[in-house]
Order: structure tokens, then sequence, then C-alpha cells
């Protein structure tokens, strides 16, 4: 019994390690689902231009009101009004339909924009959790596990953000550490920091010295997330942190975070509606500080519970939100962005998948450019969860598969195969089958297909105990992608010198 369950161990770490067929980025092969006519489409363009005109937007940074100011808006204290079209006209003007993001590794660039997918893992979680120590707040060892476990899977194309909170470092120094975990155990494309204008520059800065400080004016290197303070506010430190990136021609990430009932009004319309337009407002100043500077459309649209307050996910109203605004983000030729796997379980059960295959379908079939959150999220986003994260990077996986389309190539077709197969025999011995076999059908590393029997023998395990073993694996198994070992040596040395120029603090 021992000697059958060492090698059905075997044949599944061989297919967690197989190697698969990598893919920089998905290109999409099949038309993004619509829910809403053109007439639709257009009344909630025309009524997100009535919220810019009639209501507008505050604007809490002085540099931003100047700005605002000097392009002929109506500027009354911290609110911004807009004149009709304004803020669309900025954006179509000058904002590119897609651009690459470039990476360490060239092999890795991905592409943002036109029928371009790009999957980033969870963003922003405080705590992790794992079946081995339960919840516990992150740290900086957590973090860096993430970033390599999102560098070995082939099928997430994006290092991420902030893939969870290292606390055990200061405030005001952790984004040195987890920047550089980016850059040295990583060759994917990153995300920078936004807590802080001087924190955004200190990714500038770096990213010049991994790059080339000429490279980056041509070319961006770092992606930035700017959430809007819903209901229609942008504050200063989102405007600073995504004014620094964009004057260095990086590209950045203009995203409500809004939920519905709290934020926005709780009606489907009415929350694309809002978003519509604080995003509108959010792009078209980072293309007053930059003109064609890379910008992302945002939405980070989620529902709430009406009885508690907490937010849910995987709900159908927030789906509709998505697929309205990636329709929106299509005729404005803009690259749109959304989340991926989210749910609201504590741990990676049933409602944890249910939920977030529930929040993957609609951002496959809308045909969102770039979706963060695919791997690991728990908790409302505030746990990232190892087992979570293998389970969703295998779903990733099988999204790949699905994006392909159907093959009408001769060998898709099958057709000889079916004129020489006669009624009532198998195709199991078929030339054809046995041509397709390794490649036909998605295998999942995680998944257990066999008998019952033979699951007992091998210890009863559910997915979640698996995926700990898969994780356990890859991170004893990772090795890192080379550097420059003089980058590398720069890249230290100017992060302690800044960290030293600065006391800590925890704000």
């Amino acid at each position: 019994m021992s000697r059958r369950a060492g090698g059905r161990a075997g044949r599944q770490a061989a297919r967690l390690h197989a190697v698969a067929e990598k893919v920089p980025f998905i290109t999409r092969t099949m038309a993004p689902v619509e829910v809403l006519s053109e007439e639709g489409l257009e009344l909630v363009i025309e009524n997100a231009d009535t919220i810019l005109e009639q209501v507008g937007i505050d604007f809490r940074d002085e540099e931003a009101l100047a700005a605002w100011r000097d392009a002929g808006a109506d500027v009354q204290g911290e609110r911004v009004r807009f004149a009709r079209g304004m803020c669309r006209q900025l954006v179509q003007a000058t904002a590119p339909s897609s651009f690459t993001q470039y990476a360490r590794n060239p092999a890795n660039n991905v592409e943002i924009g036109g029928p371009h997918t790009v999957f980033a893992p969870a963003y922003g979680s405080p705590f992790v959790r794992d079946l081995d120590r339960g919840r516990r707040y992150g740290t900086i060892e957590d973090f860096q596990n993430f970033v390599k476990l999102t560098y070995l899977s082939p099928w997430l194309h994006h290092s991420g953000g902030t893939v969870c909170e290292p606390v055990d470092l200061p405030v005001n120094k952790r984004h040195f550490e987890m920047v550089y975990a980016h850059m040295r155990w990583s060759d994917k494309p990153f995300m920078g920091s936004v807590t802080h204008p001087d924190r955004a520059q200190d990714t500038v800065d770096m990213a010049r010295i991994l790059f080339g400080a000429d490279f980056l004016e041509d070319h961006p290197v770092v992606l930035s997330l700017a959430n809007a303070n819903s209901p229609l506010v942008w504050d200063s430190s989102m405007l600073g942190a995504a004014r620094v990136y964009a004057r260095a021609n990086q590209a950045v990430l203009m995203t409500p975070f809004i939920l519905a009932g709290a934020m926005s009004p709780a009606t489907v319309a009415g929350a694309a509606t809002q978003t519509l337009a604080e995003a509108l407002a959010g792009m078209a100043y980072v293309q007053l500080v930059r003109p064609g500077a890379p910008v992302v459309f945002g939405s980070f649209a989620s529902s709430m519970s009406m009885q508690s307050g907490a937010p849910t996910f995987g709900t159908p109203e927030p789906a509709l939100v998505l697929y309205i605004l990636a329709a929106v983000a299509r005729r404005l030729r803009i690259p749109f962005r959304s989340g991926g796997a989210l749910c609201a379980s504590k741990i990676p059960d049933a409602q944890a998948a249910y939920e977030s295959a529930n929040t993957m379908q609609p951002a496959m079939l809308a045909g969102v450019n770039f979706i963060l959150h695919v791997a690991g999220w728990l908790e409302g986003g505030l746990a990232m969860g190892y087992e979570k994260f293998m389970m969703d990077a295998d779903q990733a996986g099988m999204w790949h598969s699905f994006a392909k389309g159907v093959d009408l190539s001769p060998n898709g077709q099958a057709l000889e195969a079916i004129l020489a197969n006669e009624p009532g025999t198998h195709f199991l011995g078929s030339p054809h089958t046995l041509a397709n076999f390794e490649t036909a059908f998605y295998r999942s590393p995680l998944a257990d297909n066999n008998s019952l029997e033979q699951w007992e023998i091998e210890g009863s395990q559910d997915l979640a105990q698996r995926a700990n073993t898969a994780w356990k694996r890859s991170l004893a198994e990772y090795e890192p992608p080379s550097i420059d070992e003089a980058v590398d040596l720069e890249l230290r040395e100017w992060i302690e010198r800044r960290k030293a120029s600065f006391p800590d603090s925890n704000v």
C-alpha cells in the first residue's frame, strides 16, 4: 500500500512540475460578452458626464487642483467640475490604447490592452493563512514566498504588488524590501509602491538602477495601483503617487474601489456610472501630468450585505458592473482592469471555490486586460492563503486552456479520425487520440480523479491538503532567476543608504 501511495505522490509531483506551455500573457480568441446595447452603454457614459459636470470630484491635492485650474476646469475649493466630455476627451486624445510592460526578463514582457489578458496574484492582505499555522500577520518571508510561488507558476504572468503586508518591517521602510523582492526573486513584471509619493519615487529610482535611467523614459517597467476614495474623491496620497509614476512614463491603474450600497448607489447602473466618473477624472489627471503616459481604467466593484455591511463576493450584480465597464473601456479605447478570484470565505473551502469561480468567469468573459487578485485571496482580501494560492493558480491554468478557444485546424476538426473509425468502436486506440492524448485536455496537478479506494489508500486528502504539499514542494525546489551581480549590489547599497537616511516609523 505504501508503494502504491508513493507512486501516486510521484505522479502528482511530476504533474506539478511538468513543463507547461508557458506564455507571457493570454491572447483571447473569443468575442467578449456584453450585457448592454449600444444605447445602454451610451446612457451610462452620458450619466457619468452629468456627474462630472454637475457634482464634480474632490481632488484633495493642491498640485492637482492647480493643474485642473490651468486646464480650464471649474475649481471651487477642492471640488472640480468638468465641462461635458472634457475628461473623456483628455483620455482619448493621448492615453495609449495598449502598452507593453517590460520585465527584467524580456521573455516575460506583458501586453496590457487589446485582446490580451494578464494574470497577477492577490494584493494588499495584512494577514496570511496556511493549514499548518493558521491565520497570522504577514512577514517579509511570506512576501518573498508568494513572489517566488508566482514566479514559478506558468499561469501567472505578473509578479503583482503588495502580495501581503510584511508587518514585521517599519511601515515607512517596508516598501524597499517589497519592491526588491519583486526585482530579485522574480523576473516577471511587477507593481510599485503607492502609499506615499516618496515611496513611489523610491520605486522609480530602484527601477532606474535595475533597467537603466534612459530605458524608463520610453519603456514602462512599473505598474502601480491608485484607488479613488469613493464616493467621488481622489486624495493626495494616491494622486501624488500617480503623479510620480506618470512623470516617469510609468503605468498607473486608476481604480475606484466601490462597495455598492455604501460607496455608491445600490444598483448596477448607478455603481457603474459612478465608477466611470471617478475613473475618468483620475485618468484625465494622469494625462494632464504627462500626455501619453500609460493608464489603465480600473474597477473594483463589490456588493455588500445590507444586514451586516460586510462586503460580499461572487454575487451577480458586481459581475454585471464589470461587463458594463469593460465594454465602456473598449469604446474609450483604453485598457481595463478588474479583480479575479475573490471570495469572502476565511479558508479554502467550497464557498471560496464557488465565489472565486463566479468572479473569475465574468472577468474572463468580459475581456478584462489586467486581472488582479487571481491567486491567494481569502477573507474579503484580509488574508493571503498559501493553499488558496495553489488552488487558484491551478484554475488560472484552466482559464488559459479555455481562452485558446476552439481549434478548427485539421487536427482540431478530427474529421479524418471520425471517418476512419467504425460506428460503435471507441477512440482510445485511434492514432488521432494517441497523437493528442498528452495535450488534449488540461491536467490539474492538484485535483484527484481516482477511485474512492485509491483516494483512501493515498490518505483521503482533500484539495487543500494536497495544495499544502504542493506549495511546500515548490518553495523547496525554487531556484532564483539570474541577475547581474553588480546591479544587485548597487540596488542593495542604494536601499541601505536610503533606509539609513531617515528614522523608522509606523505611519
